[in-house]
């Protein structure tokens, strides 16, 4: 099941009592200076959640599956998570 920004919006109106237009700018804010923050080359620490960083990939050789003609894979930038402990142990169970 995929949570939507909607159904983020929608709780917060649920349960912390914010109107759904203040519960909108919350969220777009939040994923907002998430996006600048991953932009600018800098992780993003989420206490009791997890991690996300930038990883640069180097560029590699590759083919194309259906006839194996190979090309370059280009270098790019991607986003990786990690999860916290806290988060593992919840669905992990007790250890």
């Amino acid at each position: 099941m995929a949570v939507t920004k909607k159904e983020i919006v929608d709780h917060l109106v649920d349960t912390v009592g914010f109107t759904g237009k203040e519960s909108q700018q919350i969220v777009e804010s939040l994923f907002n200076t998430i996006r600048e923050t991953l932009a600018s080359g800098d992780g993003v620490k989420l206490a009791g959640f997890g991690r996300f960083n930038i990883l640069d990939k180097r560029a590699r050789p590759g083919r194309n599956p259906k006839d194996g003609t190979p090309f370059e894979i280009t270098a790019r930038r991607v986003v990786t998570y990690t999860s916290s402990r806290l988060l593992r142990g919840r669905w992990n169970g007790p250890e």
